[in-house]
């Protein structure tokens, strides 16, 4: 199915629409005036066609997108060594992240835990809903693709929650139990296995109905987001606190089959880091699994431009999303921290709070308006990109005893395009590395490497690739080095105009320790299920 531009843009906003209204028009029993014959003889509370089944399947993408539309969907990642939120204002349920001291009233913490919920119970009625499908003479294989779907929204739903709460109820029922209790976490990654497996299983090699020039990057799951999302998921499970490192050769694996086949799915590198924060490049190539927004359709993300600027003037900013000092000082130089952080404003003397700003939240210079509903942008969110899917195979090959030359060409491929270099190019002598202002740094850099750890270089790269994305903390968590982070976060350069050096802005006060990974389940939800209080 080809789209030219404008029609693309129309299906992107029925798309979307579509997402908003079927909620209450799907999941909704009715019927119409002139009965269909088909829906007369199926089970009660059924979907009658294909078609009131992808309205379905259009209503769980647009709840995923109610999800993800505040930083509220990412909280937790303001835990991470890369992240920092201002000192004050009403900024507290960062802070209490940012700070290692999670209450249970936590409102963002609830938030998210409703949102995401509301997406797997919506899913479970789905799917539900189309077991009558299977009985008529349908075309079984577009069923299929659509009920993939359904398990993929679920399982990152389910996954997405994991990696915020150690324990937390499983439900795969129509009608949620009001009493159910807590899985282990076991349980919990063996549900999120079998869904992102069934996923895999039943959806297309690409989504031909959003696939066109215009609109990249898998806005609608195919076989490769599933496989991405796995190769991650496993990743999470070698490491704390299940620490089963056979998982290791597992992620490497189904990391290793979307390389090999990304050309199917459409997936690649870009080869300009900085691109893909520009707005025109919201639909890329580099991201496996797509978060779409529409501004023109109402569909729109709160989550850049104004929330990462300084709220003093001339910026007018909302003082949300800011990066650490100590991580912009040992932050390497070159192209990618060029892209990464907003070198043009003296962050260093700011006068409310001195924090480096990321260029990931606002966008590149000029490329976001500063006027108007600025916080308010058409921005996609990469979920997860294929970058990660490189890195994921390098270090899990490594930590499970196979570093082939394949591992260190995925490592090298994102350390060339960190230099600015084009990524499938080997670099086989070294190179000058220069500061922000252009100056050779002392030294020679050696961009391709072929000896040393694989396993924690990889690891690195990805502290340096992903700075400001969301995944830093997660990273943290798995390999137990919470502590060893946090308690490093002293700015050791970074001065005022007159040669103070800066502090941190929100000291930790709460435990480092691997008792404080994870949050608690929120206190409303407690109250109303005490089986959840374990």
């Amino acid at each position: 199915m080809k789209l030219d531009k404008t029609t693309t843009r129309v299906f992107i906003r029925i798309f979307c629409g579509l997402a908003l209204l079927s909620i209450l028009n799907v999941f909704n029993a009715c019927s119409d005036l002139d009965p269909d014959p088909l829906e007369f003889n199926l089970p009660p509370e059924s979907f009658g066609s294909i078609a009131d089944l992808e309205k379905g399947v259009f209503g769980l993408y647009g709840l995923l997108r109610t999800s993800a539309v505040f930083n509220t969907f990412y909280a937790p990642a303001w835990g991470g060594d890369d992240i920092t939120t201002f000192t004050g204002g009403n900024k507290q349920d960062f802070r209490e992240f940012d700070q290692r001291s999670v209450s249970s009233s936590n409102a963002r913490l609830l938030g998210n835990w409703n949102n995401l919920n509301t997406i797997i119970n919506n899913s479970n009625i789905v799917l539900s809903r189309a077991e009558g499908l299977s009985l008529f003479d349908l075309d079984q294989d577009k069923i299929d693709e659509l009920l993939g779907e359904v398990y993929f929204l679920r399982g990152l739903a389910f996954y997405h929650l994991a990696r915020t709460h150690e324990k937390m109820p499983v439900s795969l029922t129509r009608l949620p139990d009001p009493n159910i209790e807590n899985s282990t976490r076991q349980e919990v990654f063996l549900q999120i296995e079998e869904d992102l497996m069934e996923a895999e299983s039943r959806l297309p090699t690409i989504n031909e109905s959003l696939a066109t020039a215009e609109v990249r990057g898998a806005a609608r799951a195919n076989k490769g987001s599933a496989r991405a999302l796995l190769s991650r998921l496993y990743l999470d499970w070698a490491g704390f606190p299940l620490k089963d490192v056979s998982k290791y050769s597992k992620a490497a694996e189904t990391a290793k089959r979307v390389i090999d086949e990304k050309g199917s799915h459409g997936f690649d590198l870009v080869n300009r880091f900085q691109s893909l924060w520009e707005i025109a490049n919201r639909f890329n190539n580099e991201s496996v699994f797509t978060i779409a927004f529409d501004q023109s359709a109402g569909i729109r993300n709160f989550k850049y431009n104004r929330v990462g600027y300084p709220g003093e003037a001339p910026f007018a900013g909302w003082d949300e999303t800011f990066a650490e000092i100590r991580f912009f000082e040992d932050f390497p130089e070159g192209s990618r921290k060029e892209a990464t952080f907003r070198t043009d404003i003296d962050w260093e003397n700011l006068s409310n709070q001195q924090s480096p700003v990321f260029a990931k939240i606002t966008g590149p210079i000029g490329d976001l308006p500063m006027e108007g509903q600025w916080h308010i942008t058409e921005r996609n969110d990469f979920y997860m990109r294929y970058a990660e899917v490189l890195l994921i195979y390098a270090e899990a090959s490594a930590r499970s005893g196979n570093t082939s030359a394949e591992a260190w060409e995925a490592l090298n491929k994102i350390r060339r395009r960190a230099a600015g270099l084009p990524f499938s190019t080997p670099v086989t002598s070294p190179i000058p590395q220069l500061d922000k202002d252009g100056v050779e740094i002392p030294g020679l850099t050696y961009v391709d490497v072929t000896t040393g750890d694989l396993a924690e270089l990889a690891f690195t790269e990805r502290k340096w690739e992903f700075a400001g994305e969301f995944l830093r903390w997660n990273d943290l968590v798995r390999m137990e080095r919470v502590e060893q982070a946090l308690s490093n976060r002293n700015p050791q350069i970074s001065m005022d105009a007159g040669g103070n050096l800066l502090t941190v802005p929100n000291p930790i006060n709460g435990s480092l320790g691997l008792d404080n990974y994870f949050s608690p389940l929120p206190q409303a939800i407690v109250d109303e299920n005490p089986n959840l209080l374990d």
